[in-house]
């Protein structure tokens, strides 16, 4: 099943297994049981740490649990984890095997100290690119203490536990057998989620640190090209990011982030993590910065995050980024994860052969139909202007496919559901006002981004749209305290845009910096 080149690049990641593991298979006289065995075969032909045996009794068929040899499974596998998940699978051999996981130290004792039986179900689908991050960061909980124990499960093959579940968004996480969390998660998110102190214990050492010359609020593309062109200015640099990566994480194909003809989000995240952490940038993630305080007569500025820590710096770079812009009308929030989803990607599997619509003519929203075209039944792109407002090239192809109807001068007005998911939507045509009801079973948003800056409000300087206004320099209405990326009136919202203004910031940042010393000797 697998290639030469890939067996081979398997036996050197296996030469890193420290104690042997067995994988135990429950297969059935299907197709996919077969090409599991075959898989497995091959995985444990790579190795002679690893064993396989067929004489599995796991509930769900086909599926495969990795376990140390001679103990009970730590991680299953219900369904082939092919796609985005084979990493997921190699991780699982490894970290059960023994090796040594890259997390910090810090984040590795407290997983081996959770107090608790963890039983943990994840639904992922193979084209999702967020899901290998949960499957991961479960998989490795569950290597680490013996009281978790996690199960990944493949959607489109067990689709009528997902209906019975009524999961209509992936990941989906469920915890001793009751809902848990929707979408990404780290490894680090699941620990604050399950370590009830963790919350305290961050404040505490937060509050500790001593004053940043610059400290960088968000960590998207803007943030990160501004910690990393601080820090080689040689002066105290720090990172706060609710989540490292932001909005990038979400996005699947880049192909205009220029000398790099094709990536994907999460690749790009990490090497812009990566890249952080060459430098010595005081990371600190999973906190979210609630209220900016001007500075005072000590010349520093402050920010309190949203578990009460303080912290303090000469300079503030404001890079919060934007999220995806919702449509406000009546039913979305009631039916989010339930049929009104974000991700095409990630959830468009759950509907496959089912009647669907996209919000949205730029870009995003004709991507976004031209990818469902191929999974869903029937596709209906609804655009609120009078024309689609994507590339031309994009617009061809999707016209030219047979499933997919184009609206446009169309305004969704209500989602409507069954109470437990969505079951049509309601639109108003613009020219004539005429309303129309459309039956389907799922909706897919691509409108646009909204800036995270309601924490700014009366601090800084806003747009109407509340983008942070900036001069040419990147600096706000505050002296000290600078903006960059799509949180800010920087036009064109690109991720490419975002790293220049991320690093003109940092320099702009940096040269306050140079004229403050002067005053500070004079004084």
């Amino acid at each position: 099943m697998l290639d030469d080149a890939i067996k081979t690049q398997l036996r050197g990641y296996f030469e890193r297994i420290v104690s042997p593991i067995e994988l135990l298979a429950t297969l059935g006289d299907d197709d996919k049981s077969r090409e599991m065995l075959a898989l497995l075969e091959d995985v444990a032909a790579q190795s002679d740490k690893i064993s396989l045996k067929t004489d599995g009794k796991d509930a769900r068929t086909p599926s495969f649990g990795v376990a140390r040899t001679g103990e009970a499974p730590l991680v299953t596998f219900a369904g082939l984890p092919m796609g985005h998940e084979f990493n997921s699978l190699i991780l699982a051999v490894l970290h059960v095997g023994g090796y040594a996981a890259k997390e910090s130290p810090e984040a590795i004792a407290q997983a081996k100290a959770l107090d608790g039986d963890f039983v943990f179900e994840t639904f992922f689908s193979l084209s999702c690119q967020n899901c290998p991050d949960v499957v991961q960061a479960l998989n490795l909980l569950s290597a680490l203490n013996p009281r978790v124990k996690h199960t990944a499960i493949d959607g489109a093959l067990f689709q009528s536990e997902v209906e019975a579940r009524k999961i209509m968004a992936v990941p989906a996480i469920f915890l001793n057998g009751q809902p848990f969390h929707q979408g990404r998660m780290s490894f680090e998110e699941i620990l604050a989620r399950l370590d009830v102190n963790a919350s305290e214990k961050a404040a505490e050492k937060l509050n500790d640190k001593k004053p940043f010359d610059v400290l960088v609020i968000g960590g998207g593309p803007a943030g990160a090209a501004s910690a990393i062109y601080a820090a080689r200015k040689g002066i105290a640099t720090g990172v706060v990011a609710e989540r490292f990566g932001g909005q990038v994480l979400d996005t699947m194909a880049i192909e205009n982030f220029i000398s790099v003809s094709h990536t994907e989000g999460p690749k790009l995240v990490a090497a812009l993590e990566s890249h952080v952490k060459d430098y010595a940038v005081d990371v600190m993630n999973l906190q979210k910065a609630a209220q900016l305080v001007p500075a005072g007569s000590d010349g520093l500025v402050g920010v309190r995050l949203e578990n009460g820590a303080i912290l303090s710096a000469k300079t503030v770079i404001l890079s919060t980024g934007a999220r995806w812009r919702s449509m406000n009308v009546p039913g979305e929030q009631d039916y989010r994860n339930k049929g009104v989803a974000y991700c095409p990607h990630c959830d468009g599997p759950l509907f496959k052969g089912k009647r669907v619509a996209v919000i949205g003519g730029g870009n995003s929203g004709v991507e976004a139909a031209i990818d469902l075209a191929g999974i869903v039944a029937h596709v209906t792109l609804i655009e609120f202007d009078a024309q689609l407002r994507a590339d031309a090239v994009l617009q061809t192809r999707l016209r030219s496919l047979k499933n997919v109807d184009v609206l446009v001068s169309a305004q969704t007005t209500e989602v409507h559901g069954d109470g437990e998911k969505v079951s049509a939507l309601s639109w108003k045509n613009r020219k004539d006002g005429a309303q129309h009801r459309l039956d389907l079973e799922g909706i897919f948003v691509q409108i646009g981004l909204v800036p995270n800056t309601e924490w700014l409000k009366g601090t800084v300087s806003l747009s109407p749209r509340g983008e942070i206004e900036v001069d040419a320099r990147g600096a706000t209405s505050l002296p000290g305290v600078f903006a960059a990326g799509d949180c800010t009136t920087s036009p064109y919202k690109q991720i490419i845009i975002a790293m220049g203004d991320g690093a003109k910031a940092a320099l702009s940042a940096f040269d306050h910096l140079i004229r403050l010393a002067p005053q500070a000797e004079a004084a």
